[in-house]
């Protein structure tokens, strides 16, 4: 039987599927596919981010699912979604729905009080990443992170960091205000957040002006782990597949 494709981008810390381990039994309904972008690689060194090259990625993922057709749904977290966005901007016609999980899609709203007291507070560390070790400056990235958000919900840049390779990757990583985006025309487009943090729930609401769905759910950064989250991510794609078959009958 027909699957349609789904395509998961994960965020700045696990990649693959280990980024989304509610989410395994879509595999059940839909092709599913759980991207590593640029530079993520459980082996290999970490290299310098590279927003095109991960939007090539999600692209190369839609283009062709082997069995002639080509598109599908994207899902994508946090820095993930900058990738996602870019895809669709190039590839509307590839890309059949956007779920953006707390994205980090900060040069949306760069204007915006709640990004620019996060640009403010980020950027100096930013700005000297390349002077410093990878282990220095994660630990400056963890005290500024955790002096703005409370620990206990987790932080954007989703900060743990179990081995050198892992730090190095989180220095290497471009601040997402740098991304190149432009809303998307025409795409059906979810945008699910914690509620627990101004920075995402700014990002949200200018989404939604640009006629995103926006929906909350329990898990801080994360609120794909929840149940309510992983019901709102299946549920959107159904409604999107439901509605296009219903166009098309």
């Amino acid at each position: 039987m027909f699957k349609e494709r789904v395509v998961f981008v994960h965020g700045a810390g696990s990649f693959g599927a280990a980024a989304w381990p509610k989410q395994h039994g879509v595999a059940l309904a839909y092709d599913a596919l759980f991207l590593r972008r640029h530079g993520f690689d459980p082996v290999a060194e970490p290299l310098e981010t590279d927003f095109a090259a991960d939007a090539g990625i999600v692209l190369g993922a839609l283009a062709d699912d082997g069995r002639g057709a080509a598109g599908g749904h994207v899902v994508a977290h946090s820095q993930g979604a900058i990738a996602a966005m870019m895809a669709a901007v190039e590839r509307p016609d590839l890309v059949q729905s956007l779920t953006l999980v707390e994205p980090a899609c900060l040069s949306l709203t760069a204007e915006l009080p709640a990004t620019a007291a996060h640009r403010a507070l980020m950027e100096p560390l930013f700005d000297v990443r390349h002077s410093l070790g990878d282990e220095d400056f994660h630990r400056e990235f963890v005290r500024r992170v955790f002096a703005a958000h409370a620990p206990l919900h987790g932080a954007p840049g989703e900060v743990a960091a179990d081995n050198a390779r892992e730090a190095r990757r989180l220095r290497l990583q471009a601040p997402a205000w740098e991304a190149p985006l432009h809303i998307v025309p025409g795409v059906p487009t979810l945008v699910l957040t914690g509620g627990w943090e101004p920075l995402y729930e700014e990002i949200a609401g200018y989404l939604v002006e640009t006629g995103a769905r926006h929906r909350t759910a329990p898990g801080g950064h994360r609120p794909q782990d929840s149940p309510e989250g992983d019901r709102a991510i299946r549920s959107f794609i159904a409604d999107v597949v439901r509605s296009r078959h219903a166009r098309a009958s």
